[in-house]
C-alpha cells in the first residue's frame, strides 16, 4: 500500500546521491543509494570486502542515516540489509559512479550487489530551502509555527 508519504520518500530517495549506512557494529559509512520503489528496496554497489557486505552476506538489520537538502528529506531508515547475487539486477544499476570505485569496472571480481529492505522510516521531507527561510522569516514575523515541511514514520 502506497500513502502520500512513501511516495514523498521514493521520490526523494531518489534524487539522493549519499546516504550514511550503518550495518553491523560498524562506523556508519557514506554510501550511494540506488532506491527502487518498483522493487520496495534500496540497492548498493559495493566490494566483497567491505564490511557492509560481510553484514548483508549474514542478512543482518542495519540503519540509513539520511541528510541531504538536495533530496528535500531528513531521517532515519530501518531495515535488512542482504547480499544479492543477481547480475540482472547489477547491470541495470551499474553507473560510471560506481565504475570509478573498481580498477576493472564491472568486470572486477570484488564487485557484489546489497538490497536494503526498508521495514520503517521516520522522515522529514521539505519543500525545499528558498520556503524553509521563508517559513522561518515569516514565523519569527507573526510568531506562528514555521510549516517547513512533512514529517511521518512510514511502515513499509
Amino acid at each position: 500500500m502506497t500513502t502520500p508519504l512513501t511516495d514523498t520518500f521514493w521520490n526523494n530517495m531518489s534524487k539522493i546521491h549519499v546516504v550514511l549506512l550503518d550495518a553491523a557494529d560498524g562506523t556508519p559509512v557514506p554510501m550511494s543509494p540506488l532506491p527502487r520503489q518498483e522493487d520496495g528496496a534500496i540497492w548498493f554497489i559495493t566490494s566483497a570486502d567491505h564490511d557492509s557486505f560481510k553484514a548483508a552476506t549474514k542478512g543482518e538489520n542495519a540503519e540509513i542515516y539520511v541528510c541531504d537538502s538536495g533530496g528535500h528529506m531528513y531521517g532515519t531508515i530501518k531495515g535488512r540489509l542482504s547480499a544479492a547475487p543477481d547480475d540482472e539486477k547489477l547491470d541495470e544499476l551499474w553507473s560510471p559512479m560506481a565504475a570509478a570505485w573498481f580498477a576493472d569496472g564491472r568486470e572486477d571480481d570484488s564487485v557484489r550487489l546489497m538490497k536494503y529492505t526498508p521495514r520503517e522510516a521516520e522522515i522529514w521531507a521539505t519543500d525545499g530551502t528558498a520556503k524553509y527561510l521563508y517559513e522561518t522569516i515569516k514565523a519569527n514575523v507573526t510568531d506562528a509555527q514555521p510549516d517547513t515541511g512533512t514529517y511521518g514514520i512510514i511502515h513499509f
